[in-house]
């Protein structure tokens, strides 16, 4: 790596804000001798050109060693984030690689099949005689030989030990803060009917707790995989859904054999949770440091973390198993004003899961006096989790302004996003997980609201296990983190503007017990959060004369009910949330 390199290779004709003194630090930072450099730069800081600028400074081929790496790869856990870089002109040197699902077959009679169901694997021994042409491999092979590679988290992930994406002298993560939790989310072993094709198979022992019976249990499992993975090996030709069995017994065998060795080895940093239900059973790490060595850690001989919200250097590094000593923080101050970012005080009680009975309707009512005095403006709402969000819109039908309240479900939610992006109406948008990851510039949304805070569920036995050790700094942070992304989702440029309003006391609590983790641009603005001035309810000005939106999206709503309750798991339930992949798009590579 040649830091020095780093401005030259700034792929923008200016700089914006703090730019060139932050690229001057991170030059410095490695050029002392740090293997690792996390940049703690707020949201529209142009992340992403710093990111390029940082691989512009790996070693290339000219000036490599015949056993040096080169090159460098881009990752990134959001979809989005790689749907950003992939349109922005300024990273058109970035060659972009996905999963094979998100690539379709060019043969005839094909042309609607994914790669991984095409007949290239389907049928033994088929040889493609357009697989020079087929989009996937194409890119694959572009990309591996190119000097820039992006890619997602988790195909990044999946592709350690390949021998088309070896490792490369510099290795840049965008949003990384939850790098630790993904690993743990990556690594976690769902065992269920659903999950296990051999499943009717086996014995399902009891388990629950207890890491030696399971690793006893993932033995006899691996043995049963492995049996009927040969039987299809063995066939000709398979059926779509053969070939999707196989593929997910293989990938189940390499889960199993992982947890099983690792679960032994006393000289491993991880510790392994095992859950038992009626639905299956579940096997989770925490702390998988030697699961992240191997998929990221041994791919690169330098990193770049880049996020806002890596608020603790030294938490973050034992959470990812990085020596602290080895690391440097470069923080990136906020170049946009502060009067342009206000935090406003709404709250009107805790949405404790006890407690939010009474507190619900409170807000319900105070979003729509925000609505009010946004009359001509579009909002979104950060709801937490599905059941808050149907409440939330059944209590503002009750109110009157429903009408402008446009939601979405969990197979809808792209749409739906996508098609309140696009309204030229002022239309208020109740989301759930969507405070990361999420460009609102301009007009597209000049206020939202936090109606609660988005604690870790404390019905996760991982969270369970930190809070009995002591860790509520840790749980406190978390939430702090999710707080300051949903903030940034509304200003993001220095001319940009929007207001975020709390609604939840929860809220103010974080700010008290992680106030030593946050960041000073951040912290001015809480210092500066004040209760606003707002009308008494209107419901005819509140709808500001849209009264379209929620019957068009009512029915998708009601399909999702059920989904709703079940998962409306948070911080104080009990209750267990559905464990979906938020990259299941790009899970399957090679």
């Amino acid at each position: 790596m040649n830091p020095a390199r780093i401005h030259e290779e700034f792929p923008a004709p200016s700089y914006r804000g703090a730019q060139e003194q932050a690229l001057s630090d991170v030059r410095d930072a490695f050029a002392d001798g740090n293997d690792v450099v996390l940049v703690r730069a707020p949201t529209g800081s142009g992340k992403s050109l710093l990111a390029r600028a940082i691989m512009g400074c790996a070693r290339q081929a000219g000036e490599a060693g015949p056993a040096e790496p080169v090159g460098a790869y881009y990752t990134t856990p959001q979809v989005s984030q790689l749907d950003d870089v992939s349109s922005d002109d300024l990273l058109s040197d970035f060659k972009l690689i996905r999963g094979k699902s998100n690539y379709t077959c060019i043969l005839p009679d094909e042309q609607d099949t994914p790669v991984d169901r095409a007949p290239c694997a389907r049928e033994r021994g088929y040889d493609c005689a357009v697989k020079h042409r087929c989009p996937y491999f194409s890119d694959r092979a572009i990309a591996s030989s190119r000097e820039f590679a992006a890619m997602t988290l988790a195909y990044f992930m999946r592709t350690a030990g390949s021998e088309v994406f070896r490792a490369r002298d510099v290795c840049v993560i965008d949003e990384a803060h939850g790098l630790a939790e993904w690993a743990e989310m990556y690594a976690t072993i769902d065992l269920s009917p659903a999950s296990v094709p051999v499943w009717g198979d086996v014995s399902i022992p009891d388990v629950d707790g207890d890491v030696e019976a399971a690793a006893r249990f993932a033995d006899s499992l691996v043995r049963v995989c492995e049996s009927r993975k040969d039987e299809l090996v063995g066939v000709d030709e398979l059926t779509a859904e053969e070939a999707r069995e196989r593929d997910r017994l293989q990938e189940l065998i390499g889960e199993l054999e992982w947890f099983a060795e690792d679960s032994r080895d006393h000289e491993s940093a991880t510790t392994w949770v095992v859950d038992q239900s009626e639905r299956g059973i579940t096997i989770k790490p925490m702390n998988p440091e030697r699961y992240l060595q191997h998929t990221v850690w041994d791919r690169a001989e330098r990193f770049a973390l880049l996020s806002a919200t890596i608020l603790n250097k030294e938490a973050f590094c034992r959470g990812v198993g990085l020596d602290p000593s080895n690391v440097a923080l470069v923080d990136v101050p906020h170049t946009f004003p502060v009067e342009n970012r206000p935090l406003y005080d709404v709250t009107r009680g805790k949405m404790t899961y006890d407690e939010r009975d009474e507190t619900l309707p409170k807000v319900a009512r105070v979003v729509a006096r925000v609505m009010q005095k946004h009359d001509d403006e579009k909002g979104i709402v950060h709801c937490h989790s599905y059941g808050i969000q149907e409440r939330l819109r059944d209590h503002l039908r009750e109110l009157g302004v429903a009408g402008r309240v446009r939601t979405h479900t969990s197979e809808n939610r792209d749409n739906e996003l996508d098609a309140w992006k696009a309204s030229g109406k002022p239309e208020v948008f109740l989301s759930v997980k969507m405070e990361e990851a999420l460009n609102l510039e301009g007009d597209l949304a000049r206020w939202q609201v936090v109606c609660k805070a988005p604690f870790l569920n404390t019905g996760d036995s991982r969270v369970a296990r930190r809070l009995e050790d002591g860790q509520w700094a840790w749980y406190y942070r978390s939430a702090l983190r999710t707080i300051i992304q949903a903030a940034g989702r509304v200003v993001r440029a220095p001319d940009d503007y929007g207001a975020t309003y709390i609604a939840d006391d929860s809220v103010l609590d974080v700010f008290e017990r992680a106030r030593t983790d946050m960041p000073e641009w951040f912290a001015e603005q809480v210092d500066r959060m004040t209760t606003p001035a707002l009308p008494e309810l209107d419901a005819d000005a509140a709808r500001a004369g849209v009264n379209d939106i929620e019957h068009a999206t009512q029915q998708t709503q009601q399909t999702d009910r059920g989904r709703a309750t079940s998962d409306d798991a948070d911080g104080e339930s009990g209750s267990g949330r559905e464990r979906r992949s938020p990259m299941a798009d790009v899970w399957d590579v090679d």
